[in-house]
């Protein structure tokens, strides 16, 4: 990151769509990084057993709303993506990726890190998965199965998480087989709007994460700093952690410090910083739980 000295504060159009914006230069330079914190896996040998593999449901979105009408050119964060999925790949875990309707995997490239061989690898390998993801209902089936042979979800974070997501039945059904069958949920910054979607055309009393402590992306920080510094160009339309809040989940963070927190099976981090840390647990999580 650089200091951002002289560097506009203003978001930049984006081309493809009007009245679409992509962060400032200025939001850039404090937010984004050619390398991430990587420092090698956290474990003494991969899963080889072969059967379990991980369900990773990507956004499809790239266009986020805001309250001015404007849209945040957005869809999932690469660091939030990629590198916790570098230690569950690591861990021997395959991974499938979908996104709710089959379309391709959407990031925000303006945060990839470019000099990071860990999310260039991984990004190299899953990247025919990534252009051609398989569409979320197909997959259910084989989720859901007596025999399923997934061991948890991952849903990366990016404030494209924030659409769709916690509408789609789709990921209601996930959430709550993971729930009922006692898999893991792995998630981070924007990528907890997945736990919304368990409320969908429910009583508030029966929501399966009343009580669930995680770590998810400040709102002060998207109603505040993120505006004010031209990350987004405008306000959101609605806001997460205030949501989750009203649902009865227990924000344990309330600024960003790469934390982590695990609560039974749901594995949470809050933001960007987290990610090397959320892939650390998730993939020691995961193979202590094969290895039982």
């Amino acid at each position: 990151m650089s200091d951002g000295q002289n560097l506009s504060k203003e978001p930049q159009p984006d081309p493809a769509q009007e009245d679409g914006f992509f962060p400032s230069p200025y939001s850039l330079s404090q937010y984004t990084a050619s390398k991430t914190d990587y420092d090698g896996t956290d474990f003494d040998k991969p899963y080889t057993g072969g059967k379990w593999k991980v369900l990773v449901i990507a956004s499809d979105e790239r266009y986020v709303l805001m309250q001015n009408d404007k849209f945040f050119s957005s869809g999932n964060h690469p660091v939030e993506t990629l590198l916790p999925m570098h230690h569950i790949d690591a861990a021997g875990f395959e991974m499938e990726i979908v996104t709710r309707s089959g379309n391709p995997v959407k990031f925000e490239y303006w945060a990839f890190p470019q000099e990071d061989e860990a999310v260039k690898s991984v990004y190299e390998k899953y990247l025919p998965q990534i252009r051609q993801p398989r569409k979320l209902s197909d997959v259910l089936p084989e989720l859901t199965a007596p025999d399923s042979p997934y061991i948890g979800v991952l849903v990366p974070g990016g404030h494209g998480a924030l659409v769709g997501i916690p509408e789609s039945e789709g990921v209601k059904t996930a959430m709550n087989w993971a729930l009922e069958n006692d898999r893991f949920i792995i998630t981070l910054c924007h990528g907890p709007a997945c736990l919304l979607a368990p409320a969908l055309n429910e009583d508030p009393e029966d929501y399966p994460f009343k009580g669930y402590e995680i770590c998810v992306f400040p709102d002060a920080l998207d109603e505040g700093a993120n505006v004010d510094i031209g990350y987004m160009p405008g306000q959101l339309p609605w806001l997460l952690g205030t949501r989750l809040k009203e649902l009865g989940v227990k924000i344990m963070n309330d600024d960003l410090t790469g934390a982590v927190h695990r609560d039974r099976k749901l594995l949470t981090g809050d933001s960007p910083l987290a990610s090397n840390a959320l892939g650390k647990m998730a993939a020691r999580a995961l193979l202590e739980a094969v290895s039982e």
